[in-house]
């Protein structure tokens, strides 16, 4: 079976994530050191004892979300008996980084780094201009387009059928609120979150992520991952670069990588990772697809049984 892996994004920390991880398998602890030593901090102190006020800053969670992933994908090859052979990998927002690490075209030290760069610039960001996002259930994509542009907000995350994500300034999120009810949204409910994310307003962002990643060397994938800005594989390493630094202010489709994946003929997904969030929103894109959610040892075990 053709077997696809996925890597959740910001908002999936919790404290105590990857302690199970890191306690069972040695693989797994040794990259919690390896990125403390990028880091200059004890990343599995933070992430095992929080507090989370100290996780859930942009800097900090980002890394760390990006090594529990990368700790779950080992435990999940640990439980597979090491015969885990990936078809296909994506990851939302601060995920595709994760994903494009699965493939081999940057590697896990410069990762860290990039992820500690990107969550700093995207905070200096939000404290710049104050903003926020919205989500709305159940309402199709032409009215909730017709929702943004009434409330002048933007599409931030395209993450399932019944499921999108607006984002914008901070001002504009009641506009919002009431645009989605009169449009017919089943739900409309603000995002507990630092700023206004894939937004416009996180262009001062991109272009100083833009800069930093000059410097980081880039390889050619060698399996496919999906871009959140296309929907679609990934090409040469110099389009990927361009393509991370847009994804800071474009929408995530989510919805079209998934069933893509799915078109190309992959029949079971694991997502590595903090959270269940992937896992329920693959459920409602290609319900056949049949996938499941690592984020310690006992789910690796049960995750194992798909490939049965």
């Amino acid at each position: 079976m053709s077997t696809m892996l996925l890597f959740p994004g910001q908002g999936a920390q919790a404290v105590g994530m990857g302690q199970d991880l890191a306690a069972g398998l040695p693989e797994c602890r040794a990259l919690f050191t390896q990125a403390s030593e990028v880091l200059g901090y004890d990343l599995l102190k933070l992430c095992a004892e929080g507090p989370i006020e100290e996780l859930t800053k942009s800097h900090q969670a980002q890394p760390a979300i990006f090594v529990v992933s990368q700790a779950a994908r080992i435990a999940l090859a640990h439980a597979l008996g090491g015969k885990l052979a990936v078809a296909g990998t994506a990851g939302h927002s601060l995920g595709e980084w994760a994903a494009l690490h699965e493939a081999g075209v940057i590697s896990f030290a410069d990762a860290v780094r990039v992820l500690r760069a990107r969550g700093q610039f995207m905070q200096e960001a939000c404290e710049a201009t104050p903003g926020g996002m919205l989500t709305l259930i159940g309402l199709p994509l032409d009215k909730v387009q017709e929702v943004a542009q009434a409330s002048g907000l933007e599409v931030a995350n395209l993450n399932s059928p019944v499921q999108t994500v607006l984002s914008g300034h901070a001002d504009r999120i009641a506009a919002g609120e009431a645009a989605a009810k009169a449009a017919g949204a089943k739900r409309a409910l603000r995002l507990t979150v630092a700023g206004a994310f894939h937004s416009s307003l996180m262009q001062p962002a991109a272009d100083q992520l833009a800069a930093f990643l000059q410097d980081v060397e880039f390889r050619a994938p060698r399996c496919p991952v999906w871009s959140n800005v296309t929907g679609k594989p990934h090409t040469t390493p110099d389009e990927i670069r361009r393509l991370m630094v847009a994804q800071v202010v474009s929408s995530v489709r989510w919805t079209d990588a998934y069933a893509d994946m799915a078109a190309a003929g992959m029949k079971v997904g694991y997502e590595c990772g903090p959270g269940t969030v992937l896992a329920g929103l693959g459920k409602r894109i290609v319900p056949e697809v049949a996938i499941a959610s690592i984020f310690d040892l006992a789910g690796a075990q049960e995750a194992a049984k798909l490939a049965v």
